[in-house]
């Protein structure tokens, strides 16, 4: 299955960009990343069928990262072929966005950058990889 990015936005090359670039590298899963404009212009590309779509609101719920991983399980298992993870514009996601989409995904009641929400769902999703692959760099605690 494809981990897809869609971020509205543009993380030029800071260090946030960096984090988010390795973590994505440590990922033995297909992963694509797409910079939509912060207005939400831009066309995102057509996902494959099956796909399911995540958005990243304040307003979804709050996955423990075996969650997270358990839900990335399922939908692999279900034969999805792409996660696609949705970073929103900065006035957030519209009502008919948030009733279509298959998970809402929260990382807390606080409001966070875009550009530290896209390296922490990098490093989410390098965490639920790594459990479901046995790896070690996931500790329960």
């Amino acid at each position: 299955m494809r981990l897809h990015i869609v971020a509205h936005g543009r993380i030029g090359r800071g260090p946030e960009a960096a984090l988010v670039d390795r973590y994505l590298a440590r990922i033995g899963w297909p992963v694509t990343q797409t910079e939509l404009s912060d207005g939400g212009a831009g066309k995102v590309p057509d996902a494959p069928t099956p796909a399911v779509t995540i958005l990243l609101d304040e307003r979804g719920a709050a996955l423990t990262s075996r969650g997270l991983a358990d839900r990335l399980a399922r939908w692999r298992d279900d034969g999805m072929r792409e996660a696609r993870f949705v970073i929103g514009p900065a006035d957030g996601h519209g009502d008919a966005a948030r009733a279509a989409a298959g998970l809402l995904l929260s990382f807390g009641l606080a409001t966070w950058p875009h550009l530290m929400v896209r390296a922490m769902l990098a490093e989410q999703l390098y965490r639920a990889t790594s459990l479901l692959a046995g790896h070690p760099y996931h500790r329960d605690g």
